[in-house]
C-alpha cells in the first residue's frame, strides 16, 4: 500500500478538526476527498504532508512511518502537494518554477538535470510553450497547471491535490482530468480535494467523505452518491446522485475504469 492513514486526529484549542480517520491509498489509485467547508479536508492534507503533527494516529508512506516528519523530508520521500491558493514564484520563469520542484523532490536534482526534468513535466501538463515566461504573467488555468508541474517535477509516488480544478471552465477541467488519469495509469497515487462534483465523481476510483472532522463514508462514486449519511450531512438533498453523476447517466457510468 502506498499510503496508509490510521486513526488520524487533530484539535486546535477546543475545535476537533479531524478525528479517527483511517484509509489506504493503493499505488496508481485516484481518491477524491469531499465534504462541506470546515469538514477537515485541508487539515488531513496538512497532517499527511507534515505541516503540523497529528495529536493521534499514524501516517505510513511506502512502508515507512512518516508521522510528523517535516514537509521537506516528506517531499524527498516522494509525496508532493499542490495548494488551494496558487502561489507561483512570480519573479521566476515557468521553467524555473518547475525546476524548484525538481531540486527539492525525491532525487534532489540540480542544474541541467533539474532543467531536463522541468522540461519533461511542462510538456506533459501543456505549459512547454510558456516555459520562458514569468510565472506571474500566466492566467489562472495556467497557474493551476504550473502548480501541478512543480509538484510533478519532484518525482512523486503520491500527489496531494487541493482544489486543482477550482476556477477552471468545462474545457479546462476536462483537459486536466485527462492529465490526472494518465498520471494514475503511470502508477502515481492521487488524493484530491475537490468541490467540482461531476469532475471528482468521473475521475475517482474511491471517494472519501468528511463531515465535522470525521470520515462518514468511503466507496465508489456511485456508492457514495446514494449513501444516506452523505445525502444528509453533505447536501441534504434527495437528488444527490443525480447532482453528482449527471441527469442523463446511470450511477457509476462516469466512474474511471
Amino acid at each position: 500500500m502506498t499510503l496508509s492513514i490510521r486513526h488520524l486526529g487533530k484539535s486546535f484549542g477546543g475545535l476537533e478538526a479531524l478525528r479517527d480517520v483511517s484509509f489506504d491509498l493503493p499505488e496508481g489509485a485516484i481518491y477524491g476527498v469531499i465534504g462541506p467547508n470546515g469538514a477537515g479536508k485541508t487539515t488531513l492534507f496538512n497532517l499527511i504532508g507534515g505541516v503540523f503533527p497529528p495529536d493521534q494516529g499514524t501516517v505510513t508512506f511506502r512502508g515507512q512511518d512518516i508521522t510528523g516528519l517535516a514537509p521537506y523530508r516528506v517531499a524527498q520521500l516522494g509525496l508532493a502537494r499542490t495548494h488551494q491558493v496558487v502561489r507561483p514564484l512570480n519573479e521566476l520563469t515557468v521553467r524555473e518554477n518547475a525546476m524548484v520542484g525538481a531540486c527539492f523532490g525525491r532525487f534532489c536534482r540540480a542544474g541541467a538535470e533539474a532543467g531536463r526534468r522541468a522540461d519533461e513535466v511542462l510538456e506533459r501538463v501543456g505549459l512547454a510553450r510558456h516555459r520562458d515566461q514569468l510565472a506571474g504573467s500566466l492566467n489562472l488555468p495556467e497557474k493551476k497547471r504550473l502548480e501541478l508541474a512543480r509538484a510533478l517535477s519532484a518525482d512523486p509516488y503520491v500527489l496531494l491535490l487541493d482544489e486543482v480544478l477550482a476556477g477552471l471552465n468545462h474545457t479546462e477541467v476536462g483537459a486536466l482530468l485527462e492529465t490526472l488519469r494518465a498520471l494514475g495509469k503511470d502508477g502515481i497515487g492521487i488524493l484530491m480535494i475537490e468541490h467540482v462534483m461531476h469532475a471528482i465523481m468521473s475521475v475517482s476510483d474511491q471517494v472519501l467523505v468528511l463531515e465535522s472532522g470525521a470520515l462518514i463514508a468511503q466507496g465508489t462514486p456511485a456508492e457514495v452518491a446514494v449513501d444516506p449519511r452523505v445525502i444528509e450531512a453533505y447536501l441534504g438533498k434527495p437528488d444527490l446522485a443525480r447532482l453528482f453523476l449527471g441527469d442523463d447517466q446511470p450511477p457509476g457510468s462516469q466512474a474511471r475504469s
